[in-house]
């Protein structure tokens, strides 16, 4: 599992719902109020209806923060895209199950783990479980959709918890979730078996981000 000496849950602020403008002002902002990593949200306009960002925007923030890059490819050819973001300076990548193979996700992982890269797949909250059983021991932690991916501020779809609990029943390495997290959600998805929470808005719009990322864990 991701190395965490407190045994505590690990917070992820996703820079989706950070103003742009100001995203190094941002991602310090974050930093000093004690976030464990940063989730950063990459879409295409096909895999997701949405356009973010690529690797140059990632390449600086990798300049402006030594925190972990955990940067989630929600893209329709992540295998093209992987080097890219490596060269970035990305700590863990995610992939989404529902646009590679297992053949794929075996070359991914092997590619990955010599680059010192932790790797990982993410399902959507329509994907079933079964559908990334296959690709488990190859990935050091999966990403569970608690929205359908594509835009920040979603509300928590409840599905998500049984999802994640039954995957922890079967997956020992790391949890992690994205869409609609606060106070209230993080605790039911922790209960779940999650130790990752990614979470935007509830962070980036609060007026004490300090204690809005410890109310998560």
């Amino acid at each position: 599992m991701i190395k965490n000496i407190e045994n505590r849950p690990l917070v992820a602020p996703s820079l989706l719902s950070t103003d742009f403008g100001r995203l190094a002002k941002d991602i310090k902002r974050v930093e000093r109020a004690g976030a464990d990593m940063l989730h950063v949200d990459i879409m295409d306009g096909h895999f997701v209806p949405n356009i973010t960002i690529g690797p140059v925007v990632v390449k600086y923030m990798r300049k402006v923060t030594n925190l972990p890059l955990d940067v989630h490819l929600m893209i329709k050819d992540p295998k093209k895209y992987l080097a890219p973001f490596v060269a970035a300076g990305s700590d863990m990548i995610t992939v989404h199950i529902e646009v590679v193979s297992l053949k794929e996700v075996k070359a991914m992982a092997k590619d990955l783990k010599k680059k010192g890269i932790k790797f990982g797949v993410s399902l959507n909250p329509a994907t079933p479980l079964s559908k990334i059983k296959p690709a488990l021991k190859y990935v050091d932690f999966v990403l569970v959709m608690s929205v359908n991916p594509g835009f920040g501020g979603q509300a928590f779809i409840p599905s998500a918890v049984a999802k994640i609990k039954a995957l922890r029943k079967i997956f020992k390495k790391d949890i992690a979730v994205d869409g609609g997290i606060n106070a209230v959600t993080g605790k039911l998805v922790r209960q779940a078996g999650a130790n990752i929470l990614a979470a935007g808005s509830y962070i980036f719009g609060a007026k004490n981000v300090k204690k809005a990322i410890n109310s998560l864990r």
